[in-house]
């Protein structure tokens, strides 16, 4: 009988070509994650699924993915040392936990939480973590216009043309900015996300920031569902995914 378990994970993306596993030899993290389990497990093909995908340089402080084994794991705290030494350095297993077979790294999830990191200064320790964006931002309109996202469910306009999605609808729970002593953090979260979405967002806000753009101008830019009317997507290097949340009972 096989036994589905939830890994937490981080990791600095700036090596991979995002999450998902590709057919080539790419660098991913999943390629990478899959590799480590099946040699700890001892299994010739170990297939994880995660809550979600992230693009080439984007990080994560905190994600899930599930994966299943017919020889379940009595050691748990071994296993993640074991695990964690067989990963490269740059991602992390931070727990994993038994979970009903049902549940799904993916669809079981009720929320997922970005941060998206700016900072004002040129900062060569920084370069890969955050945007470094020097000019002066008007944290008070951002912070008007990223209200509106609430008000809406269509999120159109700031999805990647070309997805698979049969649905651009979102549940925006909160978005706003946050001053920090080196520049800025946009923080969101919503029921789901598209891809691009909230670097779309990040850009578009920006916009707003600078004065190029109104907040009407943004609430026209969401109610016409045209990506080619919203701002330019941001560097990846600024955006974490940093939190995903699950409903109690799935948790053994």
């Amino acid at each position: 009988m096989m036994q589905r378990y939830f890994l937490e994970i981080a990791y600095k993306g700036t090596r991979y070509h995002g999450w998902q596993a590709q057919e080539n030899t790419t660098l991913t993290v999943q390629g990478e994650l899959n590799r480590a389990l099946g040699f700890i497990l001892r299994q010739p093909v170990v297939e994880t699924i995660g809550s979600g995908r992230t693009d080439t340089g984007v990080h994560c402080k905190s994600q899930y993915v599930h994966f299943d084994t017919a020889n379940p794991i009595e050691n748990i705290s071994k296993f993640i040392f074991s695990l964690n030494r067989c990963l490269p350095p740059d991602i992390l297993v931070k727990n994993c936990l038994p979970v009903h077979p049902e549940a799904n790294a993916r669809f079981s999830a009720l929320s997922r939480a970005y941060e998206y990191h700016i900072t004002r200064e040129k900062d060569p320790f920084s370069k890969d973590l955050s945007y470094q964006f020097t000019y002066a931002l008007n944290l008070d309109a951002m912070n008007e216009a990223a209200a509106l996202l609430l008000q809406y469910d269509d999120f159109q306009s700031f999805s990647k043309v070309k997805t698979d999605v049969k649905t651009f609808r979102c549940k925006v729970m909160y978005a706003f900015w946050q001053a920090t002593d080196t520049g800025c953090i946009f923080h969101i979260k919503a029921d789901r996300f598209l891809r691009g979405m909230v670097r779309a967002i990040v850009g578009s806000l920006l916009d707003i920031g600078l004065g190029k753009r109104t907040i009407t101008d943004f609430r026209q830019m969401i109610e016409v569902k045209d990506r080619t009317q919203a701002g330019r997507a941001v560097p990846p290097q600024g955006l974490f995914l940093c939190q995903v949340e699950y409903p109690a009972d799935i948790w053994l």
